[in-house]
């Protein structure tokens, strides 16, 4: 049975520099999967190559057993997302980026005002419903993000650091929403720096490192931490002893 979001030998290259290199990567439904790893590590490409906003070189991206390169607006129209900075039309307000949101997935017009009026009550956004995107701090501005990923209640979440300039309550929350969905059968990928906070939800952990799957992270382990960095430096010691 084919995965809701699989990678199969998947690669992208910018000019000299291998961004995302022979990536095999399954999330089943049900399932939280983690992408941990520094900066630069090829984390938010390989989410944009599973979200068809970039053509891989080799390999092939699949969502919902579709390849991306051939999936049908139906298809999207099942697939939340929130990639680096949250997107909204700055001169809309709130409401009315949700609601637009709600139009690009297919949500039936007669039920649009029921989806919002749910993610607005659900992230908090009701003080700030009828103001201008523009206007909102960095932590209401990734809340309104949030809540236009989904407001369709996709089958499917791929999300880039969504705890990004949260308070702790909205760190906790987003957990729990992470967990809403996958009990209720979505297939979620996410990425975060905070390996505390995802070792709490995500049922399976990936460490990338130059573009490469280096290691696996046991989300029940002692230290997270320690256990990452060792992944990291031995990724590091044998590309330098592979070197001439």
């Amino acid at each position: 049975m084919t995965a809701p979001i699989e990678a199969t030998r998947l690669t992208r290259s910018f000019g000299a520099e291998i961004a995302v290199d022979d990536i095999d990567l399954e999330v089943g439904t049900g399932e939280i999967h983690a992408i941990v790893g520094l900066n630069g590590a090829g984390k938010t490409t390989l989410m944009r190559l599973l979200l068809g906003m970039l053509h891989p070189d080799s390999g092939i991206a699949s969502i919902l057993g579709y390849d991306t390169e051939d999936a049908t607006s139906a298809v999207w129209g099942r697939v939340g997302h929130l990639i680096e900075v949250p997107f909204a039309y700055p001169e809309l307000t709130v409401k009315e980026n949700i609601v637009a949101s709600a139009l690009l997935h297919s949500v039936p017009t007669s039920s649009i005002g029921t989806a919002v009026d749910r993610v607005v009550e659900q992230f908090e956004l009701g003080h700030w419903a009828n103001r201008r995107a523009r206007v909102l701090s960095l932590g209401n501005r990734q809340r309104l993000g949030l809540a236009s990923a989904l407001v369709h209640e996709p089958s499917v979440l791929i999300l880039d650091e969504p705890a990004n300039a949260l308070d702790p309550a909205g760190v906790v929350f987003t957990r729990d929403l992470l967990r809403q969905y996958a009990r209720e059968h979505a297939a979620v990928l996410v990425s975060s720096h905070h390996l505390d906070q995802l070792a709490r939800v995500a049922h399976t952990i990936t460490v990338m490192h130059r573009g490469r799957q280096v290691g696996m992270l046991d989300p029940a382990g002692v230290d997270l931490e320690q256990s990452f960095f060792e992944i990291v430096h031995r990724s590091d010691m044998a590309i330098r002893e592979a070197q001439p």
